[in-house]
């Protein structure tokens, strides 16, 4: 039997070798690359986001009931809610931090039209010129009025916190592997040092933020980001009360990464009350999406003057 040339066998031997694991530099950098670079497209994309909320409703604190039902406890009433809203991404316009938001407009609820996607995009516009906190306020008084509650915020732009400056304010060690889809998966554990870039919570008047900590999902080959999951526990004197989040991203058509899904969970000692699916569709770019943009919504115009008798 001929042996193969000891230069073909070298090569096929390379060809088949598995090309080497990024180092943990690497990865930080690339997870940061990624994250640089939604910062800097986000502002430019639009899409439709569906939220199917599952919450466990409290009854009513006051219920005449006699006999043996006035023994009985009532249970949580389980409400399901689908809302449909157009989304998008910016900033504060005078704020100092320059943070990128969510902002959302609904345009169904229960398979019930709300408004047209256009006047949607115009709110949406005003929204992301407004120049404080007042104005998402009221997109998440707007979400309530349609029977959702504690709707979380945010939770999509959780990979901007991975940029070299949020690095810098966060500890992050390894934490083993698993697999994310189809894809082998380097998993690290992370805390932020700060609230700078924590979680945002409305409590009446006052606009919090809460520092978080979770996991980072990386692709095993390059460093990919493709999942982050994140979740915070409040101070209560009564209750243990944990919010949670898992964050799939995807590469978008144009090659950056985008929120895909997001599953959030508000946890009242241990037990699930409230679960917030979101999904997205893909996302479009105002300049390469030439059918997408802010316009403004013309008025309805008068209906014509009626027709002289006898015409």
């Amino acid at each position: 039997m001929s042996l193969l040339p000891a230069a073909l066998l070298s090569m096929l031997l390379a060809t088949q070798a598995p090309a080497p694991q990024p180092t943990l530099p690497e990865i930080l950098a690339r997870v940061a690359e990624e994250a640089e670079v939604l910062e800097q497209n986000a502002p430019k994309a639009l899409t439709q986001e569906t939220l199917e909320q599952r919450a466990l409703i409290a009854p009513p604190r006051f219920l005449p009931r006699v006999g043996k039902a006035a023994t009985v406890t009532p249970k949580p009433q389980l409400s399901v809610r689908e809302i449909v809203s157009e989304y998008s991404v910016g900033t504060l316009k005078e704020s100092d931090s320059r943070n990128l938001l969510e902002f959302r407009q609904v345009i169904s609820v229960d398979g019930r039209p709300v408004q047209s996607a256009e006047h949607a995009r115009h709110a949406l516009s005003l929204g992301i010129q407004s120049p404080d906190d007042r104005i998402r306020k009221r997109m998440l008084e707007d979400f309530a009025k349609h029977g959702l509650v504690d709707v979380a915020t945010d939770y999509g732009l959780i990979l901007l916190a991975f940029t070299k400056r949020g690095l810098e304010d966060m500890q992050l060690k390894p934490a083993g592997e698993t697999r994310v889809g189809a894809e082998d998966a380097l998993v690290f554990s992370w805390r932020q040092n700060s609230t700078a870039g924590g979680e945002l919570e409305f409590f009446g008047n006052r606009a919090v933020r809460r520092p978080l900590q979770g996991m980072l999902y990386v692709r095993k080959s390059d460093g990919l980001p493709l999942r982050v999951q994140a979740w915070a526990e409040h101070p209560d004197a009564k209750r243990t009360i944990r919010d949670e989040a898992a964050v799939d991203y995807a590469l978008s058509a144009h090659g950056f990464l985008m929120p895909a899904s997001v599953v959030h969970r508000h946890l009242v000692d241990g037990r699930l009350w409230i679960e917030n699916l979101y999904r997205y569709e893909p996302f479009k770019l105002f300049s390469a999406d030439a059918e997408i943009k802010f316009t403004e919504v013309p008025e309805t115009p008068p209906p014509p003057p009626p027709a002289p008798p006898g015409k």
